[in-house]
């Protein structure tokens, strides 16, 4: 394209807008200062060590790669299907979100919620009447269970509110959490410690009050009119000398005896609640070193096989048991996800299993270089499958050839 063709094509969205066309704010609906469609979590759930479990183990599952492929008679795969459902899972599930912050979505409100209904939004042809096509897809709340339908709430971009749906099971991936006795259960580990959280927030809401909770106890009994004005009296000016004074000191009677109340309850919730996220913590598989990414190998195959894997197989069962049909079932279709074994390991890692897979010939070099970032080699060897440390190209032998060694000839002499 030439400068003038460049020039006649030009165009900025703030000096080409048409401004006889203006946008009728009527008809786009209605705006927000944050996204409507964001997850929300329950109230207590947004707590500082819940929200950061849910996120840590929602990234983990956006980091397995999910794909619609077709596999041979074996179960093995084959290849990556060029379709909607694809695009929806690996680029871009609806106008306002990647196939990866679908995924986000979807784990974060299936550890909130306990269960989530992953809803076909944009379909050619009807879910309900044979085959048909995904196009865009939402993940809607559970608000009603019926025996064969389930009422969710799902977010409509078109009027930018979420509206209630009354959709058959058959039409909605409906996906459980694996972990639900330990999530969401009313008595389950993670409730109680949301429980103890709240109440954690209410005694500290309370100290900072100012509230000290004292009993005074007086060196004489308190029972007539008079002696109740001594006692109200003594009470403000021990009131006036804790306000009044730089450090909040005051002094008392030598007959007189003071208890704090609440100091005992906010000491035994601490232990309770580090003994409940521990548990927690175990449960899930989750350490402290998942968290800061220090965490070893070992590590990281627990956490994985005991929390990411089962989220993971879970949305895809239910995405294969209603978005695929029996034909295309029959046909090797499937949801089919794996791990990156390089996203979990640290760099130097990196290179001895990039190692150990082009010698036993499970990868190419050029499919490790591209595993890692790095640009694909032009060398035509680099697609092949071979281990170079058993055998080489038959141009490697030259330097060996018979007529380089004691002046022979190689017609002379045979090589094994």
């Amino acid at each position: 394209m030439n400068i003038i063709e460049r020039a006649k094509r030009a165009w900025n969205v703030f000096t080409n807008r048409d401004p006889t066309s203006g946008i009728n704010y009527t008809q786009i609906g209605g705006g927000y200062a944050n996204r409507p469609d964001r997850v929300r979590l329950h109230p207590g759930n947004e707590q500082t060590i819940i929200s950061s479990i849910y996120t840590r183990i929602a990234l983990d599952v956006s980091q397995t790669t999910i794909v619609h492929a077709r596999m041979d008679e074996d179960g093995r795969y084959m290849e990556t299907l060029d379709t909607g459902l694809n695009r929806c899972l690996t680029f871009e599930a609806n106008i306002d979100q990647s196939g990866k912050s679908f995924m986000i979505d979807t784990v974060m409100s299936l550890c909130d919620e306990g269960s989530v209904a992953i809803v076909p939004v944009d379909t050619v042809g009807s879910p309900l009447n044979g085959s048909f096509e995904i196009k865009t897809m939402r993940v809607g709340k559970i608000e009603q269970w019926y025996p064969r339908y389930v009422r969710v709430m799902v977010y409509n971009d078109r009027t930018g509110q979420r509206e209630p749906l009354t959709l058959p099971k058959e039409s909605v991936a409906i996906v459980e959490n694996p972990l639900y006795s330990v999530m969401n259960e009313p008595n389950s580990t993670l409730r109680r410690l949301a429980y103890k959280l709240a109440m954690l927030d209410a005694v500290d809401e309370q100290s900072s009050s100012g509230k000290l909770d004292l009993i005074i106890q007086l060196p004489y009994t308190i029972k007539s009119e008079l002696r109740k004005k001594q006692a109200d009296a003594r009470r403000k000016e021990i009131e006036e000398q804790l306000t009044g004074t730089k450090y909040g000191i005051a002094y008392t009677d030598g007959t007189e005896k003071i208890t704090q109340l609440n100091r005992s309850i906010e000491n035994n919730l601490m232990n309770q609640i580090e003994y409940l996220t521990n548990m927690l913590y175990s449960q899930l598989g989750l350490t402290k070193a998942v968290f800061d990414g220090t965490a070893s190998e070992d590590e990281l195959n627990n956490y994985y096989a005991r929390t990411i894997e089962p989220i993971v197989a879970a949305i895809a069962d239910a995405m294969n048991r209603r978005f695929l049909t029996k034909t295309a079932i029959t046909q090797g279709q499937r949801i089919y996800y794996y791990r990156d074994p390089f996203k979990f390991v640290t760099a130097s890692k990196m290179g001895e299993l990039g190692e150990r897979f082009t010698r036993n010939e499970i990868l190419t070099t050029n499919e490790v270089r591209q595993a890692i970032g790095m640009k694909t080699s032009t060398d035509p060897n680099a697609d092949e499958l071979r281990n170079k440390n058993l055998y080489a190209p038959e141009e490697e032998y030259a330097d060996y050839a018979p007529e380089n060694q004691n002046g022979g000839n190689q017609d002379d002499e045979e090589y094994v």
